[in-house]
C-alpha cells in the first residue's frame, strides 16, 4: 500500500503545496482534489495515488476504506545548468527534482 515517484521535476517547495492538500484525506476525495487542483506537480501526485491503490488492491485490501496515511515530499538532485549573461559572465539555474512517497491505510 505504498508507493514512491521519483525524480519528479517540480521542486520540493512546490509539490509540498499539492500534498498538503490531500494528507488525510480518503482517497476517493483525494483523487478528486488533485483532479481540479491547477498546479503541475497535481498530476502526478495524483497519478502517484492511483498507484498506490493499484497496490493495495493486489494486496487484497478493501478499495472503499483506503485513506492517504503519510505522504511527503523529499528534494532530489538538482541538475545545474549555465546561463550565459552580460560581460562575458555565466549564472547558474538549478533546476530541481523532488521524491515523493506516498502510503495508505485502512479506516477502522
Amino acid at each position: 500500500m505504498r508507493a514512491k515517484l521519483r525524480y519528479l521535476r517540480v521542486s520540493a517547495r512546490k509539490t509540498r503545496l499539492v500534498v498538503d492538500l490531500v494528507r488525510g484525506k480518503s482517497v476517493a476525495e483525494a483523487i478528486n482534489i488533485l483532479t481540479f487542483t491547477r498546479r503541475s506537480a497535481s498530476e502526478p501526485v495524483r497519478k502517484l495515488i492511483e498507484s498506490a491503490m493499484a497496490n493495495a488492491e493486489a494486496g487484497n485490501a478493501n478499495v472503499d476504506r483506503l485513506f492517504v496515511d503519510t505522504i511527503f515530499v523529499d528534494e532530489g538532485p538538482t541538475m545545474r545548468r549555465f546561463r550565459p549573461r552580460a560581460m562575458g559572465r555565466a549564472t547558474r539555474i538549478n533546476k530541481r527534482t523532488s521524491h515523493v512517497t506516498c502510503v495508505l491505510a485502512e479506516r477502522d
